[in-house]
């Protein structure tokens, strides 16, 4: 049976990944940083749907250490290298973020490429394609990379310098393949409590937490559409040496979703903010509001993407965005995590 390597398989996206992979049949391994988490990952992945026989195994390796690496790729035939170093607070500089990161990803393509691994997905980020340009008038492609000396946050330059480190790698090491997954912000169901800073946004609003609506536009995409990406990415043979943004449909305003909300959960979304916050208010604001000042350069801008690549190379067909953000919603209030 095909064996694949799934790194963090307790993370929001990954979790998917793994259920994807054991709903198909394959022999799934996964990383966590604590063993203590094993409970947990199968926990989740039994909410998702996994078959009853699925073939899992739970190991230990952390993307700082070199440990646990060469023994969780030993026998795989693919990798999807889903896991990035978190911080607990903001770091102190971008090196906090970046130097993990990057040696994160050079850890894992080494062992995969030593362990004779056919092909490695790598998980980036739109982060790593549209952030730290003048504002544009055409959508974001595959073509594009975030500019690391144009401000960007800590995040967006360690998925940049991170994704760019990988590829240097395979152009100078023969006998590994390469592909990567660019999504935008990730909505869709929860599987536990570890989920995408996308969906903290739709809890605000639900929560009635946000007294207005920042205004700025991007992508979003469903987190089950990211994980047939990455499966699609993993064997079709047009992937190889190729990256894929990962978009349903095109970039939303807040208040977009915001209407989105109020349409599918009626009474249920009564907190929602009707009002848009103007731009230079918010400016205003983000001097005093962490959550603002985060936010501050994409104020007023549209961060629109495409994916028609995965669409014409690999056959990809992500669901409505409107359906994935009422699904993240419903998913939200059944894990009691917003109040009504």
């Amino acid at each position: 049976m095909t064996k694949v390597l799934v790194t963090g398989g307790s993370g929001y996206i990954g979790s998917w990944c793994v259920l994807a992979l054991l709903t198909q049949g394959y022999t799934v391994l996964t990383t966590v940083r604590d063993l203590k988490k094993e409970p947990a990952v199968r926990a989740m992945l039994r909410a998702g749907g996994a078959p009853e026989d699925a073939n899992l195994t739970v190991v230990q390796a952390d993307l700082q250490h070199d440990a646990g690496w060469r023994e969780a790729v030993e026998g795989c035939d693919y990798v999807l290298h889903v896991a990035s170093p978190t911080l607990t607070s903001l770091p102190k500089n971008d090196d906090e973020m970046v130097v993990p990161a990057r040696d994160g990803v050079l850890r894992v393509l080494r062992a995969a490429r030593e362990a004779g691994v056919k092909r490695v997905v790598l998980t980036s980020a739109f982060g790593a394609v549209g952030m730290g340009h003048p504002e544009k008038s055409r959508v974001f492609t595959e073509a594009d990379w975030s500019n690391v000396d144009g401000g960007i946050a800590p995040y967006q330059k360690s998925k940049t310098l991170a994704e760019k480190a990988a590829w240097e790698f395979v152009a100078e090491h023969e006998g590994l393949e390469l592909a990567v997954v660019n999504p935008v912000g990730v909505l869709g169901p929860v599987l536990g409590p570890d989920y995408s800073p996308s969906l903290g946004l739709v809890q605000r609003m639900l929560d009635g937490e946000l007294p207005a609506l920042p205004k700025f536009a991007m992508g979003y995409v469903d987190v089950r559409d990211v994980a047939d990406l990455h499966l699609r990415a993993m064997t079709d043979p047009a992937a190889a040496g190729e990256r894929f943004l990962a978009i349903s449909g095109h970039s939303l305003w807040v208040r977009e979703i915001a209407d989105v909300l109020r349409a599918r959960l009626g009474d249920r979304a009564s907190k929602v903010p009707t009002r848009e916050l103007p731009v230079w208010t918010a400016r205003a604001l983000a001097r005093v509001n962490p959550g603002l000042r985060i936010l501050r350069p994409q104020l007023g801008r549209n961060y629109d993407a495409t994916s028609e690549k995965a669409h014409h190379l690999l056959g990809w067909s992500p669901r409505p965005i409107e359906d994935t953000i009422a699904d993240t919603a419903e998913s939200l209030l059944a894990l009691h995590t917003v109040t009504v």
